[in-house]
Parts: structure tokens; sequence; C-alpha cells
């Protein structure tokens, strides 16, 4: 008897399972923009200041191929064994010892090794906050720290910023009427602006901090970066004893960020805390990079690759202020940072960031509208550009190409009205 043949397959569309039922708290954590916008922006026909990326060329290949090599040969079994979750004792060693000349009480029990400054953000969110708690930020702020916050199901609590960082009044005002379980901020070279918390904030902050016992979070992964002006002490350097700053850094911006190699320095008893949540997300970070790292900052001039990064970064911010004053028009603003890798624009009135980009993508350049930065209302007008990834001629013929962009626009309303 011949067996009879298989039924068609349906359609695909008529397979298609019913979607998994998702945490509730999936709804309040959206896609990140910056990471969307670079799916098209990083075209290599597309001149982009879209993406916070360091530049490779400046990274140092050779003496991290050295260092991860010495680091096999002669501890190579140690190297690719499981290790202790807060991380490979030179290493913290190490920046135990940056912090302290950074005026910041540390050593290496209060160190803690992370995958990135960001996962540091999302350990320190793991430890403090419950669904429906209140965290307060400066407006606007880092996008992938809001994502962490709403991913807890956090309420964001805005704070006002200028350029000099958080408006610490506006947030004492805010703290007479609710009670955040922790505030956060970038305090050099905030991103997305560019803009720096000056030292009198900083004393001000910490004081605030350790009067109402709420954890402040300083997350400074730009703060090596500076090309002018008096670097202030970290903000964890004011906090005398109180224990209510935790701080946050990375290689990721003077190395590699391909390392994925940050740190945490917390008060004894929170740090005991994130070690648990550690344990319980990835048991600890690479130990390869980490033992790698420490080799390389045996032997290597640390500092005097950080000179050279200073200079050319510097080089390229000047080139991005240069260019924005000769190419955009009359209506245009924007911060004057003193180092990072950003500075923020804003448009002249009637011009969003969300309207121009599409137009922006046609003549060959991106940047990111800055409407996901802000933890309250949206403005539309402001644009982040990024200028540590291109050389200062790139720059320059891209801050061109925005200006026409904008001028275009203004002239498209000017005879609409």
């Amino acid at each position: 008897m011949t067996p009879e043949p298989p039924p068609r397959l349906a359609t695909l569309e008529s397979q298609s399972p019913a979607p998994l039922a998702l945490a509730r708290r999936m709804a309040k954590m959206p896609a990140s923009a910056v990471r969307e916008i670079l799916k098209v922006a990083e075209r290599p026909d597309v001149l982009s200041f879209a993406g916070g990326l360091p530049a490779p060329e400046l990274f140092p290949v050779g003496p991290i191929a050295e260092a991860f090599a010495q680091t096999l040969a002669r501890e190579g079994g140690a190297a690719l064994q499981y290790s202790v979750t807060e991380g490979y004792g030179p290493l913290r060693d190490w920046i135990a010892r940056r912090m302290v000349g950074k005026g910041v009480r540390a050593e290496r029990e209060t160190v803690l090794i992370t995958s990135g400054a960001q996962q540091g953000i999302d350990l320190i969110a793991r430890v403090l906050i419950d669904p429906g708690d209140v965290v307060a930020v400066e407006d606007p702020s880092y996008l992938a720290a809001l994502q962490v916050f709403r991913g807890f199901e956090a309420e964001l609590l805005p704070i006002a910023s200028d350029d000099e960082g958080m408006r610490v009044d506006d947030l004492e005002q805010k703290l007479r009427h609710t009670r955040p379980k922790m505030i956060y901020l970038v305090s050099n070279f905030h991103n997305p602006k560019g803009t720096t918390l000056v030292a009198e904030r900083r004393r001000m902050l910490a004081r605030l901090a350790a009067k109402h016992r709420i954890p402040v979070v300083e997350d400074d992964p730009y703060g090596e970066l500076r090309y002018r002006g008096e670097a202030p002490p970290p903000i964890a350097a004011f906090d005398d004893g109180a224990g209510v700053v935790v701080y946050l850094s990375t290689f990721s911006k003077t190395l590699a960020p391909g390392l994925r190699l940050g740190w945490m320095v917390a008060p004894p008893a929170l740090a005991r805390q994130v070690t648990v949540a550690k344990q319980a997300t990835d048991l600890h970070s690479g130990t390869l990079a980490q033992r790698a790292a420490a080799t390389l900052l045996e032997t290597f001039d640390y500092d005097g690759h950080l000179a050279g990064l200073r200079r050319a970064y510097g080089a390229r911010c000047d080139a991005m202020l240069d260019a924005l004053e000769r190419h955009l028009p009359a209506g245009t603003t924007w911060t004057r940072p003193e180092g990072g890798m950003f500075l923020w624009v804003r448009l002249p009135e009637g011009l969003t960031g969300e309207g121009l980009f599409d137009d922006a993508l046609n003549e060959k350049v991106a940047f990111v509208p800055g409407s996901s930065f802000f933890a309250g209302t949206p403005d539309p007008r402001f644009v982040r550009l990024n200028f540590s990834n291109r050389t200062p001629e790139l720059i320059d013929e891209g801050m061109r190409r925005l200006g026409r962009v904008i001028a275009a626009r203004m002239d498209a309303g000017s005879k609409r009205s």
C-alpha cells in the first residue's frame, strides 16, 4: 500500500505561533534610539557623527596584543579559568591607587571589576531599585542609563541642568517633596551635552546626598579625556566618609571598548551587595582580559597614551567647534565641551532633530536626534554630535553638509510662511 504523502506545509504566516508572554518591565524599556540609528547611520557612504565611538586608529593594538601573549605564555591556565566575582586582584589594586590619586577613598576591597561601566549601572540599579522607586537623573541624561532604570520599573525624576552640570538647587527643591532611591549623573563631559559638573556643585551634591542618605551614582567614563581647563575632584572625593557615592568608570574610552573592562568603587556594604548581584549575573568579568590589562599596565605608559589621546581628540573637538561656527546658520547654538566625545546642538526655531534626520541622511551625514535623551518632557530641537571618531577634515565636511541641511529647511520654512 502506497503511503499517503505528508500534508503540504502551510504558509509561514499561518504557522507563526502566538507571541510569548514577556515580563511587564519590557514595556517600559524601549530599544536604544542610538543603536537603532546606527543601523542606518554607520553605512560606509555616510559621514556619521551619531555613535559615541572612540577612534579605532588610536587603540594601542600592539601593546594590547603583546600583553595578551605574555599573559597566556606565563599564566595561561589561570588566565583561562574561572575567577573571583570581584575581579583580578592586581588590576583592582592598580585602579585603587589611581582613584586614591584623585582624592577618592579606595582599596582593593571596595573596587569591583565590571563588564564596562554599563554593567556597573545595571548592577547598582539591581541592588537599589524596586519597582516604583524614584531615580533622580539630570535632564537630559545618558540614554542607556535611562534604559536600565526603566527596565527595573523605576520612576524617573528629571533634574534641570545647564552649562555647569546638574542644577543641585533644583534637586534640593525637589527633595522637599520626593524621596528618590538613587541619584544618577555623568559628572565629566556629559553624554549627551558635553558639559561638566563644577566643583562647588559636586560638594553641594555630596553634602545633600549625605544629609538625606541617598546614594549618588557618579558615572565617569570620559573624565581622563580633558583637553582644556582644570579637572575638578570626583564627587566621590567629597564623600567625607558618608558612604553615599558610588563611582563608575571604564577602560573603554582610553584603551579599547572591546576589552569590556570597567570598574566600580563603592562603599564596603554596597560593594558586598553588588558582588552578590554580579554572581547571579555573569559570575565574573572575563579573566583573560582582566589579567592582560593588568599585564599591560605593568609596563605600558598609560599616562603617555592618555596624553596622545587628549591631543588627538582635543584637535577634533576644536575642529568641530570651528566648523560649526563656519557652516551652521544663525540661530543654531551648541555647548563648548572641555573634553569627552560629544557636544549638544540646539537647532533654530521651528526645526527638530527627527525632522532633519532623513534630509541629513540624504546628504550623507548623520547625528542622533536629542529627544530620546530626556527623562522628562523631550525638547525636539536638540541633536547630539560625536567628534572623536572622525578626522578634522571629515568633521569639517560633515558640518558643511549639516549646515546645508539646516539652511535648506529654514529656507523652505520661510517660503511657506
